[in-house]
């Protein structure tokens, strides 16, 4: 007779990708990101759901956005695929599969310019606590 197992508590489950957007949204505010923009990116490409894209205005600044994204989303047991570009903090992509988060500096923001390069993207308007 083999001896019984203790149930195991079910995985908890994923959030929706918009949650999860709006929460990473919510950190990027806290640490005062600027000009934060979400595109719903469903109706175009079947690599993630949103792009969030905001900027810092310093390597320091940038990191510390990138890691509230990455603190916020892990109080919620997510983790990241893929953090690439911390170092340098010029443009650190933080991938969730069905979120993507691009942190710029100014500059390089400027010259990818991927809200035009995606413009056909859905703009989601989020609203911020405070704000109208």
């Amino acid at each position: 007779m083999s001896p019984r197992r203790a149930p195991q508590p079910s995985p908890k489950p994923e959030i929706s990708s918009e949650e999860k957007a709006l929460c990473a949204h919510s950190a990027l505010i806290d640490r005062r990101a600027v000009e934060p923009v979400l595109l719903d990116m469903r109706e175009l490409t079947l690599i993630t759901d949103y792009f969030l894209i905001c900027h810092g205005t310093s390597n320091v600044h940038i990191r510390g956005l990138a890691d509230a994204v990455v603190e916020a989303l892990q109080q919620k047991n997510l983790r990241s695929y893929s953090v690439e570009g911390h170092r340098d903090a010029r443009w650190i992509l933080l991938d969730y599969s069905d979120l993507i988060v691009h942190i710029f500096a100014e500059e390089e923001r400027r010259f990818y310019n991927l809200e035009r390069l995606w413009s056909d993207a859905a703009t989601v308007p989020v609203a911020v606590a405070g704000k109208t």
